[in-house]
């Protein structure tokens, strides 16, 4: 009995000892997993359409993890929460971003993760939080669907019952003018003809100016070397009488000096006597033409005989 007894007890914990070491595996590999892992949290300010979880979360176009959980912002339902399982030796740094992204035309949105400077220190080491927030950027999905947005709005406007009617009165009022021009295409033919006929007046006019400005040209080009050596002699002659005027000047500057000291002086008298001069002859002049015999003969004219 007492055999079977220890038999018991030796299988009871033989067995205890088994679950005890596979649970220690099973929490080593737990947490052994756990420590390849990290976890970060992206808040999206957009639809994320076409995601869903295990959707693939890649840094610059390398798969580095998936997407665990997606959930509405409990404060603000028009933002999506993704939770991101990451590979720990990822390089997420605290200027790399996520944005939403497709692999193919028909694929799934994924999340990509992007920007991340050598420099940049990581993001687990600043944000302290138990599940580091990762900013995001507009993707190219929502850059495409607020441009096509735009594009709607700014077609409503073009397309407005007001310019709509515009653009059928423009065309009413083409129409009309299409019409008058009809009307007065003979017109139009001589018009036409005329200003043909004025072209080829304005370009042979424009010939013969060209043939004779190039003759005058010609001619100019010709008489120029000529000019050019009687212009040279013209000068230098003009030099030289410049140089003798000069050497004149410099000859006679004492001349020149005493004439202007003495002779200027006297020259004032002199006229003075000249001025007296021309008013006695003058004066002379006047008694000849009134009474030339008397101012002669010192009497007067014999009177002419009357006969009775």
């Amino acid at each position: 009995m007492e055999t079977k007894a220890n038999y018991v007890l030796i299988g009871a914990f033989t067995i205890l000892v088994t679950l005890f070491l596979l649970m220690f595996a099973l929490w080593a590999a737990k947490y052994s997993s756990d420590k390849s892992w990290q976890h970060y949290r992206v808040v999206f300010n957009e639809p994320v359409t076409g995601m869903s979880e295990g959707s693939s979360v890649q840094y610059n176009g390398i798969s580095v993890g998936s997407v665990e959980r997606l959930s509405l912002a409990p404060n603000d339902p028009r933002r999506v929460i993704a939770l991101l399982k990451v590979q720990a030796s990822a390089p997420v740094k605290t200027d790399t971003r996520a944005k939403m992204s497709m692999t193919s035309i028909t694929g799934s949105p994924i999340i990509q993760l992007t920007g991340g400077e050598p420099a940049s220190p990581r993001l687990v080491d600043v944000d302290k939080r138990e599940v580091p927030i990762i900013q995001t950027e507009p993707s190219a999905l929502q850059n495409i669907a607020d441009t096509a947005n735009r594009l709607v709005a700014r077609m409503d406007e073009l397309l407005s019952e007001q310019n709509v009617r515009r653009v059928s009165e423009t065309l009413e009022n083409i129409e009309t003018l299409t019409g008058a021009v009809a009307g007065q295409h003979d017109d139009l033919r001589a018009l036409i003809v005329n200003a043909r006929k004025s072209s080829e007046q304005l370009e042979a006019t424009l010939t013969t100016a060209n043939h004779a400005m190039e003759g005058f040209d010609r001619e100019l080009v010709d008489k120029l070397p000529g000019l050019i050596a009687r212009l040279d002699s013209t000068l230098v002659r003009l030099d030289s009488a410049a140089a003798g005027a000069d050497g004149i000047l410099n000859e006679n500057r004492a001349a020149i000096n005493s004439f202007a000291n003495d002779g200027l002086s006297q020259l004032g008298p002199t006229l003075g006597e000249l001025r007296a001069l021309v008013r006695d002859l003058r004066r002379m002049s006047d008694r000849l033409d009134n009474n030339p015999t008397r101012y002669l003969l010192g009497r007067d004219a014999p009177k002419e005989f009357e006969p009775e």
